[in-house]
């Protein structure tokens, strides 16, 4: 579907812009509705990772051309965002790290180079592995996939065309059916819009489930400038009802630590924050429960 060249979209190079960029922006507001027909398959998909990675799994996006580098968009933020290990975050693409900035012709195609760039990772059934690709049918893509999958790996597949042999290839497939593009066989338009809200959906989710989000604030975010020390601050403030003052000398005694600085507010001695956290896999919710119980 995505290849197919619809007769109402034929003349579009005729039409005015602003009558085009309109239409393009209406068929790209049909992705969030494609997503949101396969909200149970992501909310699935997230448990099931959350459940797998554990204290040590990896999270590992593989993928070609616009896929590949929606998948890198979406990892290379949980870092920043809920403190997720660069240790635990791994990239597959098609062509290597070259082909995150140019394409590199006929990468997609070499299905013993995804078996092998698998393979070479020692994957383990800790590890969730989330194969992207809008066609479905990718042979890199899918070469990891099949290898992660022997491993033992969780394997996620998304695509948004059927048949789509990725879909079959993965332990979870989800088809994000977003039909036509208005440019035949452009997907990095709704195909691609598609795949970037159910990324963030997905691994949002996962960072929930992984206890990375208290009360609805991303406590595991790393602060690597101003703004976020203020947003640090803020948090800190809204979550134990202390001053500023207060706030930045938790967040100094932490060493800049969220959690812990919520901690230490609270009563606790920093040494046991920091035990409590590393017992509960980072989990602020949880650790304050224990202590409650």
């Amino acid at each position: 579907m995505t290849e197919i060249a619809l007769q109402a979209y034929l003349s579009i190079a005729e039409w005015p812009t602003e009558q085009a960029v309109s239409t393009m922006i209406a068929n790209q507001q049909e992705a969030a509705q494609a997503v949101a027909r396969v909200a149970g398959s992501l909310a699935h998909a997230a448990d099931s990772a959350a459940q797998r990675l554990g204290r040590a799994g990896r999270l590992i996006y593989a993928g070609a051309g616009t896929s590949g580098r929606i998948g890198v968009q979406d990892g290379v933020e949980l870092g920043p965002t809920y403190g997720w290990p660069k240790s635990r975050l791994t990239f597959l693409m098609a062509g290597g790290e070259a082909a995150f900035m140019q394409s590199v012709e006929g990468a997609e195609d070499r299905h013993e180079a995804g078996v092998a760039e698998a393979e070479a990772l020692g994957l383990t059934a800790a590890d969730v592995v989330i194969g992207l690709a809008a066609s479905g049918s990718t042979p890199y893509t899918i070469g990891v996939i099949e290898a992660a999958r022997r491993a033992g790996a969780l394997t996620i597949g998304l695509a948004n065309k059927p048949p789509a042999p990725l879909i079959e290839a993965a332990e979870i497939g989800i088809l994000i059916e977003t039909g036509a593009e208005v440019i035949a066989g452009s997907t990095r338009m709704k195909a691609g819009t598609a795949q970037k809200i159910a990324l963030n959906a997905l691994s949002t989710a996962i960072m929930i489930r992984l206890g990375l989000v208290y009360e609805g604030r991303m406590v595991a975010m790393q602060i690597s400038n101003r703004k976020l020390l203020g947003r640090a601050r803020t948090m800190i403030m809204e979550l134990t009802a202390c001053s500023a003052s207060q706030a930045d000398a938790a967040l100094e005694a932490s060493g800049q630590d969220i959690r812990a600085a919520i901690l230490l507010i609270k009563g606790w001695r920093l040494e046991q924050a920091r035990a409590d956290l590393d017992q509960w896999a980072g989990n602020l919710a949880a650790v304050i429960k224990a202590r409650q119980n």
